[in-house]
């Protein structure tokens, strides 16, 4: 299994993983890392009913994800890993499992600014992003694969493509 890209979508798995990044990256499997769902059985059950009987599901704590990762880079397959905040990306940036970040939906909430249609950031998750950048992680925002990438700079100033 090789993944492909390392997503953070507050929606976890919906249309815009499954058809908008996973048919076009012919993907086979998901790598959904959550404290919440992974102790959950029954969320678990409704993730799993949003995925096509082709593709895998596989979910994990942020702790027990690091430990996986290396399965799911050197077997056979495609992927995709995608956590529900920038915390838990965090976690596993700061375990050195990660080196490039696709920040998709993030949605309003309290203390969150608007930066692009689709992501909005507290000052707290804008610190962490640049964190993780000046770890050397590239952070790009794109909703959907046939979007232009923004940069992480122009994502905090709010610049559209």
């Amino acid at each position: 299994m090789t993944l492909l890209l390392y997503r953070i979508d507050d929606r976890l798995i919906h249309g815009q993983v499954v058809v908008g990044w996973g048919q076009p990256l012919d993907i086979t499997f998901i790598v959904l890392v959550s404290d919440e769902v992974a102790g959950s059985d029954w969320e678990q059950e409704l993730y799993r009913m949003a995925v096509p009987p082709e593709m895998t599901i596989y979910f994990h704590s942020a702790a027990d994800a690091l430990a996986a990762l290396p399965r799911y880079r050197s077997a056979t397959g495609r992927g995709i890993l995608v956590t529900g905040d920038i915390a838990t990306m965090r976690a596993l940036v700061d375990g050195g499992g990660v080196d490039v970040v696709n920040v998709g939906g993030i949605h309003s909430g309290n203390g969150r600014v608007q930066r692009l249609r689709y992501v909005f950031l507290s000052p707290a998750e804008e610190r962490a992003l640049r964190d993780m950048a000046a770890r050397g992680v590239k952070i790009t925002a794109q909703d959907v694969p046939g979007s232009r990438p923004v940069s992480l700079d122009d994502l905090i100033a709010g610049i559209e493509p």
